[in-house]
């Protein structure tokens, strides 16, 4: 038997991803998101949903540029803390130890310790209640060649041990248990 709710979000699980902005070293910033996804393969676009508060919301507004860095396992805490501390406060990079490095199209810096990097400008700031979409083209994409395959060249995501966010809580992925099409792919 189902039982009723009240609205909300519950589409589980999202990426925890770590988005970087600024155009210059003292304005750079860290925050996390988990609201953030695919929007069109062809551009290639995507968004993340940011609180109007969040200092990092005017960095972004103003440089129209971002870029999304998946996290790992072993980037949890660094996750975490990124999203319950301020910019205002803290430079996240340095008391996270993580590295800002050159993103190839973007002002704003990659880090370093994710396994892939997303760089983004924005096309359109959508205003939608408790926080601002911002749409973005995919300009470029970093990806940490450890976690190439060498035989296929494509990013080998259980590698990379990607961190989820659900409800509340961070997870790991899991194991792989298809791929797209096996369920109709012809038998040899």
């Amino acid at each position: 038997m189902k039982e009723d709710w009240k609205p909300g979000t519950m589409i589980y699980p999202l990426p925890a991803v770590l988005v970087s902005c600024g155009s210059k070293e003292d304005e750079y910033n860290i925050l996390t998101v988990a609201w953030t996804g695919t929007i069109c393969t062809n551009p290639p676009m995507c968004y993340i949903s940011v609180r109007p508060e969040r200092h990092s919301y005017p960095i972004l507004k103003k440089n129209m540029e971002f870029v999304i860095n998946l996290t790992t396992e072993d980037m949890a805490f660094a996750t975490d803390w990124c999203g319950v501390r301020s910019g205002r406060n803290y430079n996240k990079f340095e008391e996270m130890k993580l590295t800002p490095g050159k993103a190839t199209i973007v002002n704003a810096p990659i880090i370093e310790e994710s396994p892939l990097c997303i760089e983004c400008r924005v096309k359109e700031i959508v205003s939608l209640g408790s926080h601002d979409m911002f749409i973005a083209d995919v300009v470029n994409v970093k990806a940490d060649d450890k976690y190439l395959d060498s035989e296929t060249g494509k990013f080998d995501l259980a590698r990379a041990n990607l961190l989820v966010y659900a409800h509340g809580n961070y997870y790991g992925m899991g194991k792989k248990i298809g791929k797209f099409g096996w369920s109709v792919e012809k038998k040899k």
